[in-house]
């Protein structure tokens, strides 16, 4: 990231969930981003009609450090040019139309979960997975997809490391963790029940707990010790969950395989290298 960006768009995937008075002012911010990001908090409550409690509330339930924070990533997006946003396909769509409107909307998804991330979550994340002795990654439906691509990531840096789509073997297995150990949960709603109830496990158990969903509060982010947020999407009837949102769960996989690789650079080297010649001499055979 070149710059602290994402405010805008964190406020419109949130705007639509938050308490009157905070919504009242969000939405003053999207619609005047230019002039509120010149004025004190005190001054902005004034001109949303609200109060500067209620800026200050605002940016604790968008889960940022405060009012700073989301005036400087307010101010990052308005240096960057007008975003093409998302594309739906259309009845007997051209092909050339179709292909367009998949990539520009895979581009867009990541886009967004670029700009929202923050770079103290991710530092977190990473140490925490560095330094676990086991990793669990937990994902249902099309979350398992990035569950299981973690799980084969992993594997080749030589991290001991299962994923599970059934509630019942995650459970199991999170049963015999402790402190030394890792539970990672993915929901794109950050509603399903089944993660939330297997962070919770492991939470009881003393196991360090992250989470992968779209940004803004949820059961699973709540039940977490660190939270790691993807882009809503803003999914229409064609764009579902198995789409953008996995394209944008497999992104922040890759983004923590990379800065764990970095942190861990020689070690993990490596093991690369030892997985890629294991591999290369199957086909040749």
């Amino acid at each position: 990231m070149s710059q602290v960006k994402g405010g805008l768009t964190i406020l419109r995937e949130m705007v639509h969930t938050l308490p009157p008075s905070e919504k009242k002012l969000a939405q003053h911010i999207l619609e005047n981003p230019e002039e509120s990001i010149m004025l004190t908090a005190l001054a902005l409550g004034e001109k949303s009609g609200t109060s500067s409690a209620a800026v200050i509330r605002l940016c604790k339930s968008l889960g940022l450090d405060g009012f700073q924070e989301l005036k400087i990533r307010v101010a990052g997006d308005l240096q960057e040019q007008a975003e093409q946003g998302y594309r739906d396909i259309e009845p007997n769509d051209k092909y050339e139309n179709i292909i367009d409107k998949v990539a520009s909307n895979t581009i867009q998804t990541i886009k967004e979960t670029v700009d929202i991330m923050r770079v103290s979550d991710l530092e977190r994340a990473v140490n925490t997975l560095s330094n676990a002795k086991s990793i669990v990654f937990i994902g249902f439906g099309a979350s398992y997809i990035a569950a299981k691509d973690a799980e084969q990531k992993f594997t080749r840096i030589d991290k001991n490391v299962q994923s599970f789509s059934d509630v019942h073997m995650g459970a199991t297995a999170i049963a015999n963790k402790g402190p030394n150990d890792a539970v990672v949960g993915i929901s794109f709603s950050g509603k399903t029940k089944q993660v939330r109830h297997l962070l919770e496990l492991a939470q009881h158990k003393q196991v360090k707990t992250i989470s992968i969903t779209k940004s803004g509060k949820s059961p699973v982010s709540s039940i977490s010790d660190i939270q790691l947020y993807t882009s809503a999407a803003r999914e229409a009837i064609f764009r579902s969950g198995a789409t953008s949102s996995r394209i944008a769960q497999l992104h922040v996989i890759d983004i923590l395989l990379m800065a764990l690789a970095s942190k861990d650079y020689e070690e993990i080297v490596q093991h690369l290298d030892q997985t890629r010649k294991a591999i290369s001499d199957l086909k040749e055979k």
